[in-house]
Formats: C-alpha cells, sequence, structure tokens
C-alpha cells in the first residue's frame, strides 16, 4: 500500500495557519464595518469591498499551493469542499456569500486544530464565530429587500438565535434568495458543530469511565471466589486426614513424638 506521506503540505500549512487566521480576522472586521457602516455606491465602501477582495486572492493562492503540493490532489479536493467553494464562489451568481465561505474555511480550518481535545472552547469559539457571520449575511442580504422582516443588525442576531438553537419561533425570517441560503448554511454548520461537540462530549465520558474502573479495578482486593474457599478448605480437611492416618500407622513411639500436645 503507498505511505500516506504529505510532509509538505502539511509543513506549508504549520507555517501559514496562524498567518491566516490573521488574514481571515482582519476579513471579518473589514466586512462588519462594509456591513455595519456603510451602504453600495458609497465610495467607502468601495474601498472596503476591494480590500475584501484583495485578502480573497490570497485565500485563493493558498490553496492554489496547498494542492500543488498534495500529492493526491483528487483526495485533498474531495476532503476540503469549503476551500474549493471559496474558489470557486466568483462562477457563481451570488458573490456575496463568498465572504461567508472565505472566513468559516479559513478559520475554521485553525479553529479544528488549536481546539482540538477543549471541547468548552471549540463550542463557545464556534458557535460565536458562525452566528456572527451568519447575522452579518443575512442582515446585509436582507436589509433592502421588500417585505423583509430582518431590518437591523439586532433582528438578524435574533433570528440567528432561534435558528441554531432549533426553536424557530416565525417571527423573523429570510425572504430573498441570499438570505435563505444563507439559513441553510446556518442549519447545516449548527447541526454539525453540536453533533461534533456531542460526540466528543460522549467520547470524554466513557473514556473517563473506563478510566475509573480500571483504577478501580486495581484499587481494589480481588474478591475471594466462594468455590475457591470450598477446594481450600477441603484441601486442608485432607491434608489434616494424611497426618492422623500417617500417626496411627506408625510405631508406637514415632507416634507418641509425632501427636500433637494437649
Amino acid at each position: 500500500m503507498e505511505p500516506d506521506d504529505e510532509a509538505r503540505l502539511e509543513a506549508w500549512e504549520r507555517r501559514t495557519d496562524y498567518p491566516l487566521t490573521v488574514l481571515a480576522v482582519l476579513y471579518l472586521g473589514v466586512y462588519a464595518v462594509q456591513v455595519l457602516a456603510t451602504r453600495p455606491g458609497q465610495a467607502s465602501w468601495w474601498w472596503l469591498d476591494a480590500a475584501l477582495w484583495g485578502v480573497w486572492v490570497l485565500f485563493v493562492v493558498d490553496y492554489g499551493i496547498r494542492i500543488a503540493l498534495a500529492r493526491r490532489k483528487g483526495r485533498f479536493i474531495v476532503r476540503h469542499p469549503l476551500d474549493l467553494l471559496v474558489v470557486a464562489a466568483p462562477f457563481f451568481r451570488f458573490l456575496r456569500l463568498l465572504r461567508l465561505v472565505a472566513a468559516i474555511s479559513v478559520l475554521g480550518r485553525v479553529l479544528r486544530d488549536d481546539f482540538r481535545g477543549r471541547v468548552g472552547s471549540y463550542l463557545i469559539v464556534s458557535i460565536s464565530l458562525l452566528s456572527f457571520i451568519a447575522a452579518l449575511g443575512v442582515y446585509e442580504a436582507e436589509r433592502d429587500a421588500p417585505e423583509a422582516s430582518i431590518l437591523t443588525f439586532g433582528d438578524a442576531m435574533w433570528w440567528v438565535l432561534t435558528t441554531i438553537t432549533t426553536v424557530g419561533y416565525g417571527d423573523l425570517s429570510p425572504v430573498t434568495t441570499e438570505g435563505r441560503l444563507v439559513a441553510a448554511g446556518l442549519m447545516l454548520a449548527g447541526i454539525a458543530v453540536l453533533g461534533t461537540v456531542t460526540a466528543a462530549i460522549a467520547t470524554w465520558f466513557l473514556e473517563q469511565v473506563g478510566a475509573r474502573d480500571a483504577s478501580e479495578a486495581v484499587a481494589a482486593p480481588p474478591r475471594a471466589d466462594p468455590a475457591d474457599l470450598r477446594h481450600a478448605e477441603l484441601l486442608a480437611e485432607l491434608r489434616d486426614l494424611r497426618r492422623r492416618l500417617d500417626v496411627l500407622e506408625s510405631t508406637p513411639d514415632e507416634a507418641e513424638s509425632t501427636r500433637a500436645p494437649r
């Protein structure tokens, strides 16, 4: 079987994880300012949009280098669907979804490595990040739409809370195609994150129970088996009978010397 060796790819990812994390945080910050403080058509909006596209180009360059370094390129593409969507998003109609995909892809890659084994931290950071990104996305898509019910960022945050917790009051809901795509992504991502965390917690409990049982088995003295006790008693009785027979078969002098004192 061919060895699974991706040393060059892993080395590149180790070198670029933290720089890309900084870029992703910057990307989210610029995107938040663009959505919350500007409107399409304003000069500041165009400058911020140009900065977002510039960071996206760096993400695409990173993806291209990782494909070039991967020994099994087909397997790499299959295992990194979000990264592929980042590259392919400009060929779709809804370009604004690119911002969500790019941020989630890069930050999710780093969080998966840094918070492995720390379920609580992973849960808090992942859910907070996912909620904030989804609120920005749905607010940008819905705020100027006719008959929209999500008109403020507060409405967007409330909608995210009711959606990701599967409560779904129905008082707020997206009406645009982009908003509904954000909703679908939020639902799927929320299920995936919560399912992963639930599985990790269950695994942790099983490991703790197994370790406790093993320690108790070592610390506790072994329990005597009743059958073993009965067997030991029979052996003791047989030995006593054998001693008495030996005494009876011996000479009177030997019997007198071997007889136990009274």
